[in-house]
């Protein structure tokens, strides 16, 4: 497949790197030089990135079993990779409906993966940006019934956005207009190592892609204001609901995240 149009390989994008810290092909090599210069100053980025996966797999697996969501509105959803939301989801409940957001021209070429849906349920891309809610949620009406429960995850997107007012406006905004029942679920990158934060400062530093925030933990956690936080609360990813594993927990990694229903 040729370059995309629309897609400048000549800048680094936050969803091609972490793909390529996934261990996807769906990248170039300045994404993989910037990676790489991030792990040079903390090799702990690839925990962070497959710690983050593996506790949105835990999320939706508890959202559509033990909470009984059936719609799910993923914005930043990033590259497809190994268990995205729908695949989870509708393991689980094949008439979930999903809705994903994202604003890469990259992403929007490989839709196509994520547009498989169950026979029963659906799956829809947007094309469009987490600033602007009222346009998401114009268009993720076309496919989610906002009458019923729906869960909104903003998986490691609220960083892309400077001010953290804007971040709390964003997430009031989508959240006002899902009924009670309905569940937000967040992580991000979190302040709580000096390492990762110098990394990302050199990142940000760089001036080629668009500069990332990590947040503190209490900062994250004002997201869910209003909101019923779920047990364990605002935690380091690796900490949320880990499966059992005979070798005990695993590490906290500075990227936190939490799950609360709308009462």
């Amino acid at each position: 497949m040729g370059t995309p149009p629309g897609v400048d390989t000549t800048v680094p994008h936050s969803a091609r790197i972490w793909n390529y810290l996934l261990g996807g092909k769906d990248n170039y090599p300045v994404d993989r030089e910037a990676g790489d210069r991030i792990c040079e100053i903390f090799p702990g980025m690839v925990d962070i990135t497959r710690h983050s996966r593996h506790m949105l797999t835990r999320v939706v697996r508890y959202l559509a079993g033990e909470a009984g969501i059936r719609q799910f509105l993923d914005i930043g959803t990033g590259l497809p990779t190994v268990d995205n939301t729908h695949e989870v989801a509708q393991r689980i409940a094949p008439d979930a409906r999903i809705v994903y957001v994202d604003n890469d021209p990259l992403v929007l070429v490989h839709a196509q993966a994520l547009l498989t849906s169950s026979a029963e349920g659906a799956t829809a891309y947007i094309e469009a940006d987490v600033r602007d809610p009222e346009a998401i949620l114009a268009q993720a009406a076309a496919t989610l019934d906002f009458s019923r429960p729906v869960a909104l995850m903003l998986m490691g997107i609220l960083g892309l956005v400077d001010d953290a007012e804007e971040c709390r406006s964003i997430v009031r905004r989508l959240m006002a207009r899902l009924p009670p029942g309905s569940h937000l679920a967040v992580y991000d990158g979190a302040d709580t190592d000096p390492a990762y934060v110098q990394a990302i400062q050199r990142y940000n530093a760089g001036g080629r892609g668009v500069p990332y925030t990590p947040r503190s933990p209490e900062e994250i956690g004002r997201y869910f204001e209003g909101l019923t936080l779920l047990e364990p609360g605002v935690v380091s990813v690796s900490r949320w609901r880990p499966d059992p594993n005979p070798w005990g927990q695993g590490p906290e990694v500075s990227c936190v995240g939490a799950v609360a229903r709308k009462p």
